[in-house]
């Protein structure tokens, strides 16, 4: 990579495995630097690595932007690429796009012809995490279709899921990272403000149960 270009960085870890991407800021048609990191619970230490692998820190200067998913996803995972990506952003005064890590499944995970379907994540004894989304059929595949009508939550064992079409979740570090890539250069190229402030993970589950 040359040390001129200005970059774009993507993490996202909310699902199986750690997806790291980096593209030259404003040119989304460049070809990315993409890898799949499956480090478990041994994240925590090995996260500063796996991003160096793809793009090396004395490079994490000329970052130009950040994106990171947010989440529905496990709160250690989550959490540490969250964390990484408000440190960078703060340090180096870029912006940085958060995204639902359940948003970013949407264009890949779409059912043909229907308008809303839920995208559903099963949790053993604890229910189901759900969210609705669509395809906004007016816009073209240049622009950005899909669409969160309803964030995801918990809907406990005893409370249905709302009536619909309901797909399950599917995570792919990789064809995620890919899709935060391409938002993320559509928000740079739209002159979209993305404060770090504003980026939170998102945990539709407490990590402790309540007394």
């Amino acid at each position: 990579m040359p040390s001129s270009c200005r970059w774009l960085l993507a993490l996202h870890s909310s699902g199986d495995g750690l997806g790291v991407a980096v593209q030259a800021l404003g040119e989304p048609g460049a070809p990315p630097r993409l890898a799949r990191f499956d480090r478990g619970r041994a994240l925590s230490g090995a996260l500063l690595d796996c991003v160096e692998s793809v793009l090396p820190a004395d490079q994490w200067p000329q970052l130009g932007r950040l994106a990171v998913a947010t989440g529905p996803g496990g709160f250690t995972s989550t959490r540490l690429t969250v964390v990484m990506a408000r440190t960078l952003a703060q340090q180096l005064q870029i912006p940085l796009d958060g995204v639902s890590s359940f948003l970013l499944m949407v264009p890949r995970l779409a059912p043909p012809d229907v308008d809303r379907f839920w995208l559903c994540q099963a949790l053993a004894r604890r229910g189901t995490v759900a969210g609705l989304y669509g395809i906004d059929p007016a816009k073209d595949a240049a622009a950005e279709r899909a669409v969160e009508h309803r964030a995801p939550r918990l809907f406990p064992p005893e409370e249905p899921l709302p009536a619909g079409v309901h797909c399950a979740i599917s995570h792919d570090p990789e064809a995620d990272c890919l899709e935060l890539l391409r938002r993320s250069q559509g928000a740079a190229a739209g002159g979209l403000e993305a404060p770090w402030p504003l980026v939170l993970p998102h945990y539709p589950t407490s990590p402790v149960e309540a007394p």
